[in-house]
């Protein structure tokens, strides 16, 4: 193993929630510390964000009842899609942040149109395979209705989310990990999750005032919950990468 270059220990990240980092005079750095995008944990995580977004889209056309609560099949995925732009914004600053959420738009509005030029496309006439195009239809038909509940939402949920990380780190730097994921992740999810249930749930069968009361009440909860449950986890995580790319350490020794 390499030898860490002279004050990397001194200036490898603290655990989540630690002390605000110094500059070399003793005082609190001007400026909260950022890895590069071109560092290699970036693109993997960009990349899941967009795996996450488009399979989100697709689960969240089917309505599930799971007793007396109504959800889509997207509910154990999505929240996912906010660990992982915590983790951006917190890492990489609100400028990978911005360019995460862009990513989102985009493999979400492709996605749609795909799945749009698939159903036009004529299928054959025999009965099985006639069968098989209506199905296909009837699955996939309301996907784009989800998919731009899902661009709305996301849009307000995560700029939001990522404003209140930032904010945060700029005030706080290294310090108060736990209390940027926690507050970040309410606001944004009550956004997203208000935008979303409003324009989605007809598409996915919930016409009555009750079902959609239910269906945006139990999906935001749901969602601060599971989140909440693995804040330990993110942050560890957080602090497990900024610990192992080599810009944030070096943006930390150079503060």
């Amino acid at each position: 193993m390499a030898e860490e270059p002279a004050g990397a220990r001194s200036a490898q990240p603290p655990d989540a929630g630690g002390e605000r980092p110094a500059s070399a005079t003793g005082r609190p750095a001007a400026e909260p510390a950022y890895a590069s995008t071109g560092a290699r944990f970036y693109p993997i995580m960009l990349a899941a964000m967009a795996v996450v977004i488009v399979l989100s889209g697709i689960g969240g056309s089917k309505a599930v009842q799971l007793g007396p609560i109504l959800t889509d099949g997207a509910f154990f995925i999505f929240p996912f899609s906010y660990v992982l732009g915590d983790s951006i914004t917190e890492i990489y600053g609100p400028r990978a942040a911005r360019q995460a959420i862009t990513t989102g738009f985009a493999v979400n509005i492709v996605s749609s149109s795909i799945y749009w030029v698939i159903i036009v496309l004529p299928g054959l006439s025999d009965g099985s395979n006639a069968a098989r195009d209506a199905a296909f239809r009837l699955a996939l038909g309301p996907v784009w209705q989800v998919v731009l509940a899902g661009v709305v939402g996301f849009a307000g949920g995560q700029s939001t989310n990522s404003l209140i990380m930032w904010l945060g780190k700029r005030r706080n730097h290294e310090k108060g990990l736990y209390g940027r994921l926690v507050s970040s992740t309410g606001a944004g999810e009550l956004i997203d999750t208000l935008l979303f249930c409003l324009i989605a749930a007809h598409a996915i069968g919930l016409t009555a005032v009750g079902q959609v009361v239910n269906y945006t009440i139990v999906g935001y909860l749901y969602k601060i919950a599971l989140q909440y449950a693995l804040v330990p986890l993110t942050g560890r995580v957080i602090a497990a990468i900024k610990r192992r790319e080599p810009s944030y350490r070096a943006a930390l020794a150079a503060a």
